[in-house]
């Protein structure tokens, strides 16, 4: 007969290595789908300075690590496979996966949010020549030269603030006529003379020559006016996705694509829990996420032991 798990957690960032932790260590018998690596979108993260414990912050591959390995010290069971479809409807609960199905009695979905493309014309062919979705991951390649990136929120605004130290020139390509980003990077930013904005607007064409980015046409968003501006590189950071699209029609999804649930991790499933960005709520953090991982935990015992949907 199949092997049928206490919990199946789906997905290997901090809200799931954090779920993969409690599980084990309460003794229930769970496993851990990762896709790629431990980590998650964390591990492509250069430096942490918002972790508690780490008085001199950490990088997100380190953290990453020593996430994996603190729930794999109570003998988690971790399998890099990626799931493609799920069935919530039995008490039983599948997941489809290339190395075949798994099933649990109890699911946690912790699979993250992926950042968001610009949707232009040879935008994947040019990822990775000169196309960047991670600033403290690739900007090193990026000393002396001048780079543009797009976005205005936190992320944005801590990737030009970093590029801002390591390349000649910095562009910002916002579609507003201010930072959405918190004040703390506002006045750094502002002061960076190599850093130049350029408000309202967006960019509209990726220019490149021998499969190589070359240079960006940003248009203003009121006037409608094209300027090319040259560069070696341009970092994209327009916000995140959830990692859903498996999901559709399954469980209830907001708007954006983000699993709808509370503090309490629970979703309209019964023994189905969504923790970390995944889910829908005011702040996504690796400290949040990690929080969603042990509640999550809390309420698939509760359901395990019988007590259903309790508050």
């Amino acid at each position: 007969m199949k092997h049928v798990y206490d919990i199946l957690i789906i997905g290997g960032g901090p809200a799931g290595y954090t779920a993969a932790l409690y599980a084990a260590r309460a003794g229930f018998d769970a496993v851990l789908l990762e896709k790629t690596a431990a980590g998650g979108q964390m591990v492509l993260t250069g430096e942490i300075d918002n972790y508690p414990g780490f008085e001199k912050g950490i990088d997100g591959f380190t953290l990453s690590r020593k996430m994996q390995q603190s729930a794999e010290r109570f003998d988690i069971k971790t399998e890099y496979t990626e799931v493609t479809a799920v069935d919530f409807s039995g008490e039983i609960k599948k997941a489809e996966t290339a190395k075949g199905d798994f099933q649990a009695k109890s699911v946690i979905i912790s699979t993250g949010a992926n950042p968001r493309k610009l949707g232009l014309l040879g935008e994947r062919e040019l990822t990775g020549r000169g196309i960047h979705y991670c600033a403290h991951c690739d900007g090193r390649f990026y000393k002396d030269k001048t780079v543009v990136v797009v976005g205005g929120g936190n992320s944005a605004a801590s990737a030009a603030l970093y590029l801002s130290r390591l390349a000649r020139k910095v562009y910002v390509v916002h579609r507003r006529d201010t930072l959405r980003a918190t004040k703390v990077y506002h006045d750094p930013l502002l002061k960076a003379e190599n850093v130049e904005f350029f408000w309202n607007s967006t960019v509209s064409e990726l220019v490149a020559d021998d499969d190589k980015l070359t240079g960006v046409r940003v248009r203003d968003v009121h006037t409608g006016k094209i300027k090319t501006l040259a560069c070696d590189g341009i970092f994209v950071s327009i916000g995140r996705k959830p990692a859903t699209e498996f999901l559709t029609d399954v469980i209830d999804l907001d708007p954006l694509g983000y699993i709808i649930a509370g503090e309490s991790t629970r979703t309209n499933i019964e023994g189905v829990y969504a923790a970390g960005d995944v889910r829908t709520k005011p702040l996504r953090q690796i400290v949040t996420a990690v929080s969603d991982g042990a509640v999550a935990v809390h309420y698939a015992e509760a359901y395990l032991a019988g007590e259903g949907q309790t508050l």
